[in-house]
């Protein structure tokens, strides 16, 4: 089961929290176990100040991923981490990359997720594998794959600029 504590801290609009809940239950069901989680939706004042504070880059990013660090002696609490979205950003790209604004909310909310239950895509054989990942849940949504339209090959590490 899925705890979600959704925080709408910016005046612009975002999905339903329903439509939150689908694309976060979809992300983590290879997990057995219960999931508390957090997504924090921002405006760019916030994400930019987030980014600077704990990445070092002064500009707002799409997606922030924060995963729990709990100590090995509570390692059987259900508590994930965090994710915090822009949604400006988040319409802004949407709009730039001519993907259905529904679509790209949902693929970054996914790709969160994988974050917090470990994925990355710092080298090439990580980033394969959790871009088709992806594909293959947005694909369960009937959204279209989300990589298929970059002319010049996008990688995964341009569409979440988590570790640059």
């Amino acid at each position: 089961m899925l705890e979600l504590d959704l925080q709408r801290a910016s005046q612009a609009q975002g999905p339903s929290d329903e439509a939150f809940r689908r694309w976060c239950e979809l992300a983590l069901r290879q997990r057995a176990a219960d999931s508390e989680m957090t997504i924090r939706l921002v405006d760019e004042t916030e994400a930019r100040e987030l980014n600077h504070t704990y990445r070092h880059k002064d500009y707002a990013t799409n997606v922030l991923s924060f995963p729990a660090d709990v100590p090995d002696d509570m390692l059987d609490i259900p508590l994930l981490g965090d994710l915090v979205i822009c949604s400006q950003v988040v319409a802004r790209e949407a709009l730039e990359q001519g993907k259905a604004l529904e679509a790209h909310w949902a693929h970054l909310v996914i790709h969160g997720c994988l974050h917090l239950l470990g994925y990355d895509h710092i080298d090439d054989e990580e980033a394969d594998e959790m871009e088709a990942l992806e594909r293959e849940l947005l694909a369960e949504l009937g959204y279209p794959d989300p990589y298929a339209d970059d002319d010049v090959d996008t990688p995964i590490k341009d569409i979440c600029k988590d570790h640059e």
